[in-house]
């Protein structure tokens, strides 16, 4: 049974959460499984005044969570399991997502560990002389051949799907082949931002896929402002030198003489000139 002094102990690390949960406007929750120590001190230190970190123990935080008796907030207890980090700040959830995300790195894989894209072995040479390797290489599926005394993949093979468990024998090829299909470094589990709760899967953005979405979107819109002479900022430059062009075009059609077509409406009247001449002389019979 747990003393006095381990209880008291214990609601004052409650109450410390309760005054945080309250006062924070944004809460992450993210995995430490396979994360490193100095890869957790690197993030504290290169985001410090942007994000707190604590490493909570999830049964305290439950409490606390009961005491606060927020129902939104009580949402999170849905990811409080393994071990945790919590993530006090100020951040929109998908900057911070981001930034995590930057920081994590790739690494060899060990049985078990979940792959981090899909892994496709390309027709290369594995620097590998034939004997036993061949048999490894096949009993993952990769079809071989020897080639000047080296073992070489014949064929692009996908081994391994995102999200998909590596087993001893994919790990151990991997491994002389140099490729890191595993990655560490935090996962977000869910973040709680003003109300909200945003899952981890719903936090993962395609930066350079929404990049272009957004500058297509920017496009297609300039476009039809234009199309349909709607006057923003963007647009009035473009449409003014738009209505110049045609304003000249419709004085030099019309021949109504200004200072600034008087030229071109000489030089046309001039050409039909030109032209004119050209075809009586070619209509009149020579003598």
């Amino acid at each position: 049974m747990p003393s006095q002094h381990v209880l008291q102990q214990k609601t004052s690390e409650v109450e410390d959460i309760v005054d945080v949960l309250k006062d924070c406007k944004s809460i992450g929750i993210a995995s430490l499984q396979k994360v490193r120590a100095s890869q957790l001190q690197e993030l504290k230190r290169s985001m410090k005044g942007q994000v707190t970190f604590k490493v909570l123990k999830n049964t305290l935080v439950k409490l606390a969570l009961e005491e606060l008796k927020k129902d939104d907030l009580t949402q999170l207890k849905e990811y409080l399991e393994g071990q945790n980090v919590f993530m006090f700040t100020t951040l929109n959830p998908f900057k911070l997502a981001i930034l995590l995300e930057k920081g994590k790195v790739k690494t060899f894989a060990k049985a078990g560990d979940i792959a981090a894209m899909d892994v496709v072995i390309p027709v290369s040479n594995t620097g590998q002389s034939p004997g036993p390797v061949i048999s490894q290489l096949n009993a993952v599926g990769l079809p071989t051949r020897i080639e000047n005394g080296s073992v070489w993949v014949s064929k692009d093979t996908l081994v391994v799907r995102r999200g998909e468990p590596i087993n001893d024998r994919l790990a151990s090829v991997l491994s002389k082949l140099g490729i890191k299909a595993v990655e560490l470094g935090i996962s977000m589990r869910a973040v709680y931002d003003n109300g909200l709760i945003i899952t981890g899967n719903q936090l993962h953005v395609d930066v350079a896929a929404t990049r272009r979405s957004v500058e297509t979107s920017n496009q297609e819109a300039l476009a039809l402002a234009l199309e349909i002479a709607y006057t923003t900022k963007d647009t009035i430059k473009p449409l003014l030198q738009r209505a110049h062009q045609k304003a000249i075009a419709l004085s030099v059609g019309a021949v109504v003489p200004t200072k600034e077509t008087i030229g071109d409406i000489i030089r046309k009247a001039n050409a039909e000139m030109s032209s004119l001449n050209s075809a009586v002389e070619k209509a009149t019979p020579k003598a």
